[in-house]
């Protein structure tokens, strides 16, 4: 029974543990309650203690029977001489003994691209990465860290064949190399338009859609200049982490120390004008790639690869005929690629099933009864009547936390530990706003039975929620709670083996004639979705969920009707 373990120790940190073609996979944050477990200071170091000991107990592993052990390396600036070594020595003693000292690095970006590749299905795919910055060790085109990195992916061989390289700019001192980063300008502009405390990528993203492109786009076009073979060459210092230095536009300096003071329709113009620069560049390398592989489909990872609105046009725009958007394309999932990189290319085992649920955690437990929160009550013993009577709240608009089955692995919730409620009413998306206590222009994410996506929406979704398709126009209107500003939707394709919210869907299908449902993820702000049976009951009373379903327990907020106390009859109408 071989078994392989993968380890992401900085950013995001978390263990994937492949045992006899099963995948067990979890994230440090969900135990710590930080979300993407920071460090408490830069640069320091942590092993996923909680996670790996999870996923060796449910595996039923001791840590001796462990025949390999991986792990993506992030050292930024190597010395000469044994860094590597260093580097993995340091890690190594952050493991029990017996997985230290059977642990190896591969480099990070090569660990983000596999935990897609090794999962897609494809045979021969391109592999795109891009985040803020990967390791060292994968720097093969010249020195500095990874930054984009392109990769022709088969089942025998792994070649890199593009990475970006840094530029020469004027220094105090004389020229000096900088390596620009595209995650780093995204990031850097989101920190120049969101507010300190939301979450600045995903919201700019969403304020985009608000935006007036022709504002501000020729002038954030002048940052970034693509050349030749897919290069892209970022103006110093917004390719960087500096967010002190005032972007100047039109007179208005733009930092992150006076960004409340920006009017909101400027920064929405400012944020729809990083995005559409942002999307052409990554859509120039995606076609660079292309010409290189002549490969069908496109894999894409990394931390940019969460941006869901590039997602739903990446594969047209450059020209192929698929995308796969890893499972977990944060830090997180290099834990991920790291196990299945030893799986496949070192023990020779046969890929994965491609998953269409990213469900490799721990169950939520049992609710004890002590747990029960003041303000619900426990409806028992409806065994089979959970379900239906789950689907009859959400018909009557009620807002229904949902903690079922594994623990999803990656930021986004696919329906095990998710806050569910009905798609139509767009003062639903206003209300679950206030709750989660989100700026008010962010939107919420269908999960949709998947033979019905292109029903109500022009293209397919995604089973990890990882980009957007436009609704069609003669649906919008009934599904307003999850029809973003500009038309579009992030679908979570929900298959006929989901086992978290395939039967709820049917259910409400029948009672509604709606193959979908408002799906986000069940977390108070600012911190990573919730893991256990006791945290999600605390979760839901202090959120003021109308109810939550906990394995098969469902509380009732004491405001709420019993809905089995109605006559089917009435229900129906």
């Amino acid at each position: 029974m071989p078994a392989v373990l993968g380890v992401n120790f900085h950013h995001d940190t978390a263990a994937a543990l492949v045992v006899d073609g099963r995948l067990y996979a979890a994230e440090e944050e969900r135990w710590s309650g930080i979300k993407h477990h920071h460090a408490t200071r830069k640069g320091t170091l942590s092993a996923p203690t909680h996670a790996l000991r999870w996923c060796l107990e449910a595996a039923g592993l001791d840590s001796s029977e462990v025949d390999l052990v991986w792990a993506a390396s992030m050292r930024p600036n190597p010395a000469a001489g044994s860094w590597l070594s260093e580097e993995r020595d340091e890690l190594a003693a952050l493991l029990p003994a017996p997985l230290g000292q059977r642990l190896r690095l591969l480099s990070h970006h090569t660990a983000h691209v596999l935990s897609g590749y090794l999962l897609s299905g494809h045979e021969h795919a391109a592999g795109l990465v891009i985040d803020a910055g990967g390791s060292s060790l994968g720097s093969d085109f010249g020195p500095g860290r990874e930054r984009i990195t392109g990769y022709d992916l088969r089942p025998d061989h792994i070649d890199r064949l593009h990475q970006s390289t840094p530029a020469v700019v004027p220094g105090p001192t004389g020229p000096r190399r900088v390596h620009s980063s595209l995650g780093h300008f995204y990031r850097n502009l989101a920190r120049r338009v969101i507010p300190p405390g939301d979450e600045p990528e995903g919201s700019m993203m969403a304020l985009a859609a608000f935006g007036d492109l022709e504002r501000y786009g020729p002038r954030i076009r002048e940052l970034v200049r693509l050349g030749d073979d897919g290069a892209v060459h970022i103006a110093h210092p917004w390719g960087s982490a500096d967010s002190g230095t005032p972007l100047l536009l039109d007179g208005r300096a733009w930092a992150l120390a006076n960004v409340r003071e920006q009017p909101e329709d400027e920064r929405a113009d400012l944020a729809a004008a990083a995005q559409q620069v942002f999307a052409e560049a990554v859509v120039h390398v995606a076609r660079h790639l292309q010409r290189l592989t002549h490969a069908p489909a496109l894999v894409f990872s990394g931390g940019c690869a969460l941006n869901s609105h590039l997602n739903g046009r990446l594969a047209a725009d450059s020209g192929f005929d698929a995308l796969f958007v890893a499972p977990a394309p944060h830090d997180a999932g290099t834990a991920v690629g790291a196990a299945l990189y030893g799986w496949h290319y070192q023990l020779g085992q046969e890929c994965l099933p491609v998953p269409t649920d990213a469900a490799w955690g721990p169950l939520p437990g049992p609710l004890p009864g002590t747990a029960v929160p003041p303000g619900y009550r426990v409806l028992p013993d409806l065994g089979p009547e959970l379900v239906p009577t789950v689907a009859e709240l959400l018909a009557q608009h009620r807002i229904v936390g949902w903690a079922r089955g594994p623990l999803e692995f990656g930021p986004r919730a696919l329906g095990h530990r998710s806050i569910l409620a009905h798609p139509g009413h767009a003062a639903t998306r206003d209300r679950l706003n206030a709750i989660k206590k989100r700026a008010p222009y962010r939107p919420f994410a269908p999960a949709v039975l998947a033979e019905h996506t292109t029903d109500w929406f022009l293209s397919e979704g995604d089973p990890f929620m990882n980009r957007v398709a436009h609704v069609r126009r003669c649906r919008a209107d009934r599904v307003a709670a999850v029809t973003h500003h500009d038309g579009t939707a992030r679908v979570q394709s929900v298959t006929a083996d989901h086992e978290g919210l395939r039967e709820l869907l049917e259910r409400f299908c029948e009672r509604t004639g709606l193959p979908l449902l408002l799906n986000t993820s069940l977390n108070r702000k600012g911190t990573p979705i919730l893991r256990t049976a006791e945290q999600a009951a605390a979760a839901a009373a202090e959120l003021g969920l109308d109810a939550l379903t906990v394995g098969n327990t469902l509380l009732l907020a004491d405001h709420v009707p019993n809905p089995l106390a109605t006559p089917y009859e009435m229900r129906r109408r």
